[in-house]
This record gives C-alpha cells, structure tokens and sequence, in this order.
C-alpha cells in the first residue's frame, strides 16, 4: 500500500514518552502491534515532517 491508495483498514495510534527518554509511535490493528521509538530529536523531525505533510494537504483542498 502507499501513499495514496485508499484503504478501510482501521487502526489505533498512540504516541507518547517511554520511562527511557525515548518517544513512542504506537500503532495498533487488530492482533498487530507495531511499537516505534525515536530519540527526541528523531521525533522533532518526524512532526515537522508530519506539519509539511498538512500545509500541502490543505493546498490540495482548498484547489477542489
């Protein structure tokens, strides 16, 4: 599956600090279980690229 392939696939997300200093991705479906740690600056960079991803969501809206 990528990017812009639809999907029904439901699934539970989490995020938050481990009691190590790191910062959980949790991601849940069904009986999968995917837990993702990053160090805080990996995690800074991943919501940066996560607030790109939503201005050029946006753009694509307000063109429709």
């Amino acid at each position: 599956m990528g990017i812009n392939k639809q999907s029904d696939i439901e699934a539970n997300l989490q995020i938050g600090p481990t009691d190590i200093g790191m910062v959980r991705i949790y991601v849940s479906s069904g009986s999968t279980e995917i837990p993702m740690d990053f160090d805080p600056e990996e995690a800074e960079e991943i919501s940066n690229e996560i607030r790109l991803a939503a201005q050029a969501a946006r753009k694509l809206i307000k063109k429709s």
